[in-house]
């Protein structure tokens, strides 16, 4: 695989309590995503924050992972499915931390078995960057499959 680069801008006006900012993938996929502090740690009313965009990030690559796997398999994908729950925590002497990432899947395969599934999932899960980038800063991540 080529080495892989992806752009993202970022502009934050304000103050940390008041402030707010706005996101934008270097793509064009998404423009002016606006995220704030009260997004982040209350109802986000309409914006993101880093973390569900982490969220978004783990889930999409596992995925794809499983996808990949369940295909080198024999049994390719017709359907998954996966919730992502980044957790943020504090952590005594090191402020706010990730602390852990619940990545659940729901896969709809042809010829799919449980074993199979669980099997791939191990591989996915191994071979996700994202994965592997969480679990080296010292995050618990989990993940879960089962038949749709």
């Amino acid at each position: 695989m080529p080495r892989i680069e992806r752009t993202a801008d970022v502009v934050w006006e304000g103050n940390l309590a008041r402030g707010a900012g706005r996101l934008a993938a270097g793509s064009g996929a998404f423009a002016g995503l606006p995220y704030s502090l009260a997004a982040r740690i209350g109802a986000p009313e309409g914006k993101t924050s880093p973390e569900e965009l982490l969220a978004a990030a783990h889930g999409g690559c596992l995925t794809m992972s499983l996808a990949g796997e369940l295909t080198a398999a024999g049994t390719p994908p017709g359907r998954l499915e996966a919730t992502c729950r980044i957790v943020m925590d504090e952590v005594e002497g090191q402020g706010h931390q990730i602390v852990a990432s619940h990545v659940d899947l729901v896969a709809a395969a042809d010829g799919l078995d449980e074993a199979g599934l669980q099997a791939a999932l191990a591989a996915a899960d191994e071979g996700c960057p994202f994965s592997a980038l969480l679990k080296r800063a010292g995050t618990d991540v989990h993940v879960s499959a089962r038949l749709a």
